[in-house]
């Protein structure tokens, strides 16, 4: 205990001194949204100048520090493996950077040398009596970096919570210790209107007592759960562990009793929500927290009977392809988890993988089920293994079926304004 507590205050220091860790050409591996270090990435805004070539890769960035900036680009610049508000319009107009992949390989990316990582920054819960620090809110990609990392600086945080799981670090792998006791960034629960709604209900009917989900963040997602509380024995085998996860567990649908993976537990790979959910986490005895290699991938999550995923997407076309993180071929989003999860819903027994959509958008001017996907659009889920698609006019079940098949279901979900034009098309497309 002592021994731990010397080496922790030896390597105690402000924000601006742990920069001189880094070096001209680094790419320092930022994990997800809510794991971000504030007073870090602040400190590396404020000094960005003194810099050159240095790269923040990250999945979801949710502030926008100042080193999003076009002109300081040469200096400091993010990388993308995922936009969010605060890094979309570097991405749209070209001064950021955008790094593809497979949230699920990740970790193997960095392990295998393909994707840099030389300094890790990180947000983590206090270090406990054996030495070790958890970062609960962003495992992800961020534990597979520690290892391959030249230096490893920690922004630790009494509101980070400590978590179970493959998410611990010991202070003798960390280089600089900085201190902070800001808020922890909180998201409200999303709006849900009578589309979300609707669409909600067409896929919890689906969803049986005894399935393991996995939901992410949205209207949508949102709508789904709050038709779940009357369902029992559910599992979680997530991504992202949210405050609707969290209202499951505290109605006691949530028991994880017929999981085939980790019984018992709920695993996730990043947190984020309220303060209410961080508190939740904190030492809960039912949940762990994993690197995505775990969480996501496909064969893994797949042996859990019932898994039943959950992904919007922004467009999809007749033949079932899904263009979820594009706007044509402006960037908008990412791949993150989507295929990970369609994939391993496919291939559990009993399991179910959705992919949700209201039927329309700007004011239902523009169908979002299309004949063909726009041109440039990036396609995330590809037509061989998208099944369930659910608009609020019902569900479209796609795998097994021919091009033929596929096309008159999904025109059956479009919005009745749309049904005649996208018939003429498919007609047109010789589909029909």
């Amino acid at each position: 205990m002592q021994t731990v507590q010397l080496e922790y205050q030896e390597k105690r220091m402000d924000a601006a001194a742990a920069l001189d860790l880094l070096r001209d050409g680094d790419t320092i591996i930022v994990p997800t949204g809510a794991g971000e270090p504030p007073a870090l990435l602040t400190a590396l805004s404020a000094q960005r100048h003194r810099f050159r070539d240095i790269r923040v890769a990250q999945i979801l960035a949710l502030r926008k520090y100042d080193y999003f900036d076009p002109e300081t680009a040469a200096h400091v610049r993010h990388a993308a493996l995922f936009f969010g508000p605060a890094s979309r319009a570097g991405g749209q107009q070209g001064w950021s950077e955008f790094i593809p992949n497979h949230f699920s390989e990740i970790p193997l990316l960095i392990e295998s040398g393909q994707m840099a990582a030389d300094v890790v920054f990180a947000l983590a819960s206090p270090m406990d009596e054996h030495g070790n620090f958890a970062l609960s809110l962003g495992t992800d990609y961020t534990m597979a970096a520690l290892a391959r990392a030249r230096a490893v600086v920690l922004e630790v945080n009494p509101n980070v919570p400590f978590t179970h799981g493959r998410c611990h670090v010991h202070v003798s792998r960390v280089h600089a210790v900085v201190e902070s006791e800001a808020p922890l960034f909180e998201v409200g629960m999303p709006a849900i209107g009578p589309v979300q709604e609707a669409i909600g209900q067409y896929v919890a009917e689906m969803i049986g007592d005894g399935a393991t989900l996995q939901i992410g963040y949205g209207g949508i997602p949102d709508a789904v759960v709050t038709q779940l509380s009357g369902k029992r024995d559910l599992g979680v085998h997530t991504e992202m562990l949210g405050d609707g996860i969290r209202s499951l567990v505290e109605c006691g649908a949530v028991t994880n009793g017929r999981k085939n993976v980790l019984p018992g537990k709920m695993v996730a790979t990043f947190a984020l929500g309220s303060n209410k959910l961080y508190r939740f986490m904190h030492r809960h005895p039912m949940l762990e927290m994993h690197p995505a290699g775990i969480t996501n991938d496909p064969y893994l999550a797949g042996q859990n009977d019932n898994l039943m995923s959950i992904n919007a997407t922004l467009q999809i076309d007749l033949l079932g392809q899904c263009g979820s993180e594009s706007l044509g071929h402006l960037p908008y989003s990412g791949t993150g988890g989507q295929g990970d999860f369609v994939r391993a819903a496919n291939r559990s027994r009993g399991g179910k993988s959705f992919i949700v959509l209201p039927s329309t958008c700007k004011s239902d001017t523009l169908s979002r089920i299309v004949p063909t996907i726009t041109a440039g659009t990036h396609v995330s889920t590809g037509k061989n293994d998208v099944n369930y698609v659910v608009t609020e006019f019902g569900v479209a079940q796609l795998r097994g079926k021919s091009a033929r098949e596929r096309a008159s279901a999904l025109i059956a979900i479009a919005h009745p304004h749309f049904r005649a034009e996208l018939r003429a098309a498919a007609n047109r497309l010789c589909v029909f």
